[in-house]
């Protein structure tokens, strides 16, 4: 019989993003009735004894539509030329089995915001290839107008177009180097 042990620490060292395996995307209620969601192709991030830090490019973002794609790099939206990235830092991470909880800053279009994530941790497990792995999915929702995106447009009801509260999602496959 055999017992598997239950992780309850971030495991300590480097671990490096596995950029194949790894996404962060977001998600958007558009015309009161629909979820918008967009990812980015280009990102990096660490683990770094406890410490998680990442990076996305603004001018990587993905969606269905290439004119949408275009004006999300306007000031209207992210401002790409102004601020071309993303940045996500750490200051605490608490784990407790499978769930986690990170608290740090998120800064978008220059604004810098405390943020709470949470999500699940997986590993460390050994790979096919003999490397550790770990994995973290996470979650956070702010709202897109602390960060100066304040692009708006009603509906023929008056209601908006977009909502303010943006879901945003990190699924994280860490290598440790």
């Amino acid at each position: 019989m055999s017992t598997t042990a239950q992780i309850t620490e971030i495991p300590t060292g480097t671990w490096t993003l596995d950029p194949v395996h790894s996404s962060v995307g977001f998600a958007i209620t558009h015309s009161g009735v629909m979820t918008f969601r967009g990812s980015f192709k280009e990102l990096a991030a660490t683990l770094v004894d406890g410490r998680l830090e990442g990076t996305v490019k603004v001018a990587s973002v993905v969606v269905d539509d290439e004119n949408l794609a275009g004006h999300l790099q306007t000031p209207d939206f992210f401002d790409a030329e102004q601020y071309p990235e993303l940045r996500f830092s750490s200051k605490a991470i608490e784990r407790d089995g499978n769930r986690v909880s990170i608290d740090g800053e998120l800064t978008l279009r220059g604004v810098t915001k405390p943020v709470e994530l949470s999500g699940a941790a997986t590993g460390p497990i050994t790979d096919g290839y003999g490397n550790q792995r770990l994995g973290i999915d996470l979650e956070t929702t702010i709202n897109r107008r602390d960060y100066g995106i304040n692009w708006a447009a009603d509906l023929p009801s008056g209601e908006p177009m977009l909502a303010d509260d943006v879901v945003i999602t990190a699924n994280l496959a860490l290598v440790q180097a």
